[in-house]
C-alpha cells in the first residue's frame, strides 16, 4: 500500500489552503491535489497549474479522483461540509476549530465510525519546534517537578479587517476559536482533560465585535496552567514559560514553518523547521549561576500528513484523533461558560 497515492480536494483557497495545505500536500511523495474549490477567484489556477477548480462543493466531492477532502472553510461551515464530505465516502482532515459545539464533534466522530472513514483536525502546531522542545524538556525532567506551564501566543493587529467572517461574531468567530484551539489541544496533549477551566474573554480592539483577548486557566491536580492570547501586543510575552522544582524554561518566538511556507519554501529542504541561535529558549537551573541556552528542536508539519498516510492505508494510528479535537471544543465551550457566568466550570469526565 506504500506505493498508493491519495487524491485530494481543497475546500478552499484562502490563506490556509495557500500557505499550508497547498505545500505541504504538493511536496508530499503520497498525496496529489485533484481539485480546489474556488467559487468566482481563479488564485488556484495560478498557484496551481493543472489542477481542476470546482465552482460547488458538489462538484468537488463528485470528483472520483478525489479520496480526501480538506474542509478548510470558514469556521460555522466545518461541520456541515464535513459531514457532507463523510457522506459522500472521503476521508475528512478538518481545519481548527473543529466544529461550533462540541455535540457537532461527537456527531461526525460517530459518522466517521459508520462509513469507517478517517476524520482528523489539522492540528498541525504538535509539531512545532518549540512545543516539540517542550515535550522533551519535560519527558527528561530538566526542571524537576512542574509547578506552573504558560503558552501565550500574541499578535498585534489594531484594527478591524474589512469585509471578513473572522471579524464576525454570528460567524461564530473569535481569537478563543482561531489560535485558542492550538494553544488548547498542546495543552491536552501535555497534561491531559483537566479537571475545571476558568476563562476571562474580552473584545480590547476599538469597534471590534469578537473576542480579541483571552486568558484561560487549566485546573489539573499538581501543575497551574494558563493559556493566553491578544491582538493588541506589540511587545508579545514569552511563547512558553515553565517552571519546576529544579528551574525555569523560557521561550520567545514562533514556530518558523509558516513564514517560511508563505515566502515559497519547500517543506523538508535543507534546515526546514529550525531556528537561529539567538532564537533558542533559555533555561535556568539551581547551583547554575549563568541561563543556557536550548537548542529548539525542528519543526516538522508534513509530519502530519505522513501520520494520516499511514493511518488511511492501515498502517499507523492516527496521531490527532477526533476525540481529542472534541475535547478542545468542550474546553472552548467550558470557556464560555465561565466568562458568561463569572465562575469557574467543573468538566465531568467522559
Amino acid at each position: 500500500m506504500k506505493s498508493h497515492t491519495i487524491g485530494v480536494g481543497l475546500a478552499s483557497f484562502g490563506m490556509s489552503g495557500r500557505v499550508f495545505h497547498a505545500p505541504l500536500l504538493g511536496n508530499h511523495a503520497h498525496f496529489r491535489i485533484r481539485r480546489v474549490l474556488e467559487r468566482s477567484k481563479d488564485e488556484a489556477r495560478r498557484v496551481l497549474p493543472g489542477v481542476p477548480v470546482a465552482r460547488s462543493f458538489d462538484e468537488l466531492l463528485n470528483d472520483g479522483s478525489v479520496h480526501l477532502v480538506v474542509v478548510n472553510t470558514p469556521d460555522h461551515t466545518h461541520y456541515a461540509l464535513a459531514k457532507q464530505s463523510l457522506e459522500a465516502g472521503k476521508h475528512v482532515v478538518v481545519e481548527k476549530p473543529f466544529t461550533q459545539t462540541a455535540e457537532q464533534a461527537r456527531e461526525l466522530i460517530a459518522l466517521a465510525r459508520e462509513v469507517k472513514r478517517v476524520l482528523t483536525v489539522f492540528q498541525n502546531r504538535r509539531w512545532d519546534g518549540d512545543f516539540l522542545t517542550v515535550q522533551k524538556i519535560m519527558r527528561v525532567g530538566m526542571l524537576g517537578r512542574l509547578v506552573d506551564f504558560g503558552a501565550h501566543w500574541d499578535r498585534y493587529r489594531n484594527f478591524i479587517q474589512p469585509d471578513t467572517w473572522k471579524e464576525r461574531a454570528d460567524a461564530g468567530a473569535s481569537l478563543l476559536h482561531n489560535l485558542g484551539p492550538h494553544l488548547i489541544d498542546q495543552a491536552l496533549v501535555l497534561f491531559g482533560l483537566p479537571e475545571a477551566v476558568t476563562a476571562h474573554l474580552r473584545i480590547v480592539r476599538t469597534g471590534g465585535s469578537v473576542t480579541d483577548w483571552f486568558h484561560l486557566r487549566l485546573h489539573y491536580p499538581a501543575v497551574g496552567v494558563t493559556l493566553s492570547s491578544s491582538y493588541l501586543a506589540r511587545d508579545p510575552s514569552p511563547r512558553f514559560v515553565l517552571h519546576g522544582t529544579l528551574g525555569s524554561y523560557v521561550k520567545y518566538g514562533i514556530d518558523p514553518q509558516e513564514g517560511a511556507l508563505a515566502a515559497g519554501g519547500v517543506p523538508g529542504s535543507g534546515g526546514w523547521g529550525t531556528e537561529p541561535e539567538e532564537s533558542w529558549g533559555t533555561l535556568s537551573l539551581e547551583g547554575i549561576p549563568e541561563r543556557r541556552n536550548v537548542e529548539t528542536l525542528a519543526g516538522n508539519y508534513m509530519a502530519f500528513y505522513d501520520n494520516l498516510y499511514d493511518c488511511i492505508t492501515g498502517s499507523g494510528e492516527l496521531a490527532v484523533k477526533p476525540e481529542e479535537a472534541a475535547s478542545v471544543i468542550r474546553i472552548i465551550e467550558a470557556a464560555q461558560q465561565s466568562h458568561a457566568e463569572r465562575r469557574t466550570i467543573l468538566l465531568p469526565r467522559p
